[in-house]
């Protein structure tokens, strides 16, 4: 368990809205908790933050665009919730203060959620929002905490894929599911963690019903790393997932891909909810867009 009294405190708050054993309850009662719980870190977006919200491909997205724009390119961020929960409200606060951070304009994908929609519905909305700004000729940083760091990973590969490799900047990876082993050491030691337990883990698996040999789904299971984009991963110590990112940064740098791993010491899965209440939260999170905005830059 963290030491730091103000992850401390979140975990307690994050567990009086979404118990610990949430995925126990049906789906409905999961995403209603879900709600109450994100509800408590709506925070106000930063003054003059511009907000639309519309659909690309009839996918629902959310346009952020700060104030102050240094960067001609967009920030794609695909949110976290296991494939089971979340949206584009969920993940609202978070993006804005992204966007402002990073100085460049953000698009938020809510796309299909499971059990309703199985894999591949997830990636394919996803890819549909990308191509847009990719055959447009826009030039994109890929982001995503937890299921969406998944997605983020596999359209980093499908645009390599495709062809489109060049001009995606970047790819961020916030405590990201990648499809790890789970004999690894991180899902027995942190196997009941705060925030997601390794049977959370197996839980969304199964709803999703992605392929453990599909690239797009787990980018742990690509033979090639070769062409991806830089790359900063972030993980938590007290994660079942933290293996996954450990072990994913180590295969882009023996590939040759720029890699940056930052394994958070104090913090759990889902800190990004705690960056105004955590002073090592803050900081991650400071870490984090600073390197968003390094990426987005470029090009």
């Amino acid at each position: 368990m963290p030491e730091e009294d103000g992850i401390r405190a979140f975990i307690a708050k994050c567990d009086s809205f979404f118990p610990p054993d949430a995925v126990a309850a049906g789906i409905e009662q999961q995403r209603m908790w879900y709600g109450a719980l994100c509800a408590q870190f709506a925070f106000p977006h930063p003054d003059g933050m511009q907000v639309e919200d519309d659909e690309i491909g009839d996918v629902p997205v959310r346009h952020y665009r700060p104030a102050r724009v240094t960067s001609e390119h967009r920030i794609l961020y695909m949110h976290g919730g296991g494939f089971v929960v979340g949206s584009r409200d969920s993940h609202d606060a978070i993006c804005a203060d992204i966007a402002q951070a990073a100085e460049a304009e953000l698009t938020s994908v809510e796309y299909r959620l499971a059990p309703e929609y199985v894999w591949p519905a997830q990636h394919e909305d996803c890819h549909r929002v990308m191509q847009s700004f990719l055959m447009a000729g826009r030039k994109i940083v890929l982001v995503g905490d937890s299921a969406g760091g998944m997605l983020a990973a596999g359209l980093a590969v499908r645009a390599r894929e495709d062809g489109f490799g060049d001009r995606v900047l970047g790819q961020v990876l916030i405590y990201p599911a990648l499809g790890g082993d789970l004999n690894w050491p991180s899902y027995g030691q942190m196997a009941n963690a705060p925030g997601l337990s390794t049977d959370d883990v197996i839980y969304y698996r199964d709803v999703l019903k992605a392929p453990m040999d599909d690239p797009y789904a787990h980018a742990l299971s690509v033979d090639d790393l070769r062409g991806l984009p830089a790359t900063y991963i972030t993980a938590a110590y007290f994660d079942p997932l933290r293996d996954d990112g450990r072990e994913y940064a180590a295969r882009l740098a023996r590939a040759g891909i720029s890699v940056q791993y930052r394994e958070e010491p104090q913090m759990v899965h889902g800190w990004l909810r705690a960056r105004k209440m955590s002073a090592g939260a803050k900081d991650a999170f400071s870490r984090l867009c600073a390197a968003i905005q390094t990426m987005a830059a470029q090009g």
